[in-house]
């Protein structure tokens, strides 16, 4: 990829109401990142601001700064299941040794306030899983990601940080997170500098979720973001797994609820390899380099807007909905959906759903 194409894509995906879904949609339908850019004021009725040309080599230079590389998605170290999600994000920051992710992945994850005994079984089951062969990925939180985290550090780990790729969250785990930049993998979405909001927890979420083949949740009440990682893996057909706890505590509701739901109920790591094993060498295939956004796409006829517009209103409906009941080819939908995406009036939700602001 040249300097120029770079550049181009870190404007694009930095432009205002530019997602992941609409970064791939616009590659496919101008055929380049710089074609996109030059095309989003016209796209944008609402005048959405274009990310400026200093302003990607700033974030290139910045991530450079930290020591990391910038894994754009089409890169041969690009993580290959995170991939083939829809919403994969189209710029990561890498810290340490991409091909971490090109082993067999599992995502382990549970709550912040865990129990001693959950938090001993994460890093006890994280070191059997990487001895195993398995790289571990979670979220460098507070409880069973860090015990995850400390469990797999000697044999591989990978850790998806909500924030900027120089940002140290939290405070108490910024020697770890140090620890897993050397001996690991750290990933990051957000550009350097950037401190951990909430709304960027459910979309490193996503991240950890789209990294492995399956997701284990140690312990997690009911309504938790550990449980938004386990539906997201199911959404992606990737399996769930659980460890049962007591019913007297609130924070194993959670993990008790999946298994009810028909995640796999897990006891110790020999379980998730016996339940995984049969993808191990697959996973372990040599990976093709690049990524495929996938033909050109025509433009939609001049009635599709207004039959696509009907369809839609606040409530959330699957695009694959509005693709029936409209009768419109998939691609013009997603076309359509992607410019009222930049006019900034449609919203993006998780499970491939879409209703308008």
């Amino acid at each position: 990829m040249s300097d120029a194409d770079r550049i181009a894509r870190v404007r694009l995906i930095r432009s205002e109401n530019v997602g992941p879904v609409s970064f791939r949609m616009l590659l496919r339908r101008f055929g380049s990142a710089a074609a996109a850019v030059e095309a989003l004021p016209d796209l944008a009725r609402r005048g959405g601001r274009i990310a400026s040309v200093a302003e990607a080599e700033a974030e290139l230079a910045a991530i450079a700064a930290a020591g990391a590389r910038a894994l754009f998605l089409g890169d041969p170290d690009y993580p290959p299941l995170l991939a083939e999600s829809e919403d994969a994000p189209p710029l990561l920051s890498a810290l340490g040794d991409p091909v971490l992710a090109a082993r067999p992945v599992v995502a382990m994850v549970g709550a912040r306030n865990a129990s001693a005994a959950a938090k001993l079984w994460a890093k006890t089951a994280a070191r059997d899983l990487a001895d195993a062969g398995f790289v571990v990925v979670s979220g460098m939180a507070r409880g069973i990601d860090a015990a995850a985290h400390e469990g797999s550090l000697g044999g591989g780990t990978i850790a998806a940080i909500a924030g900027g790729i120089d940002i140290a969250y939290p405070p108490e785990n910024a020697a770890l997170q140090a620890a897993v930049a050397e001996r690991g993998l750290l990933l990051a979405e957000m550009p350097p500098g950037t401190q951990p909001m909430a709304r960027h927890f459910p979309r490193r979420n996503r991240i950890i979720a789209g990294i492995a083949q399956a997701t284990v949740v140690v312990e997690a009440a009911v309504g938790s973001g550990s449980l938004i990682t386990a539906r997201l893996a199911g959404e992606l057909g990737r399996d769930v797994l659980a460890v049962p706890g007591s019913p007297l505590d609130a924070r194993a509701r959670g993990c008790n609820a999946l298994i009810k739901e028909g995640a796999t109920l897990v006891e110790h790591a020999g379980d998730i390899v016996a339940a995984l094993r049969p993808f191990g060498e697959r996973l372990q295939e040599p990976k093709q380099p690049g990524f495929d956004f996938g033909g050109p796409i025509a433009e939609p006829g001049a009635d599709a807007a207004d039959r696509l517009r009907e369809l839609l209103s606040p409530v959330p409906v699957p695009v694959d909905e509005l693709v029936r009941q409209s009768g419109l080819p998939a691609a013009d939908i997603q076309v359509l959906l992607v410019d009222l995406e930049l006019e900034g009036v449609l919203t993006r939700h998780a499970g491939g759903r879409v209703s308008l602001v």
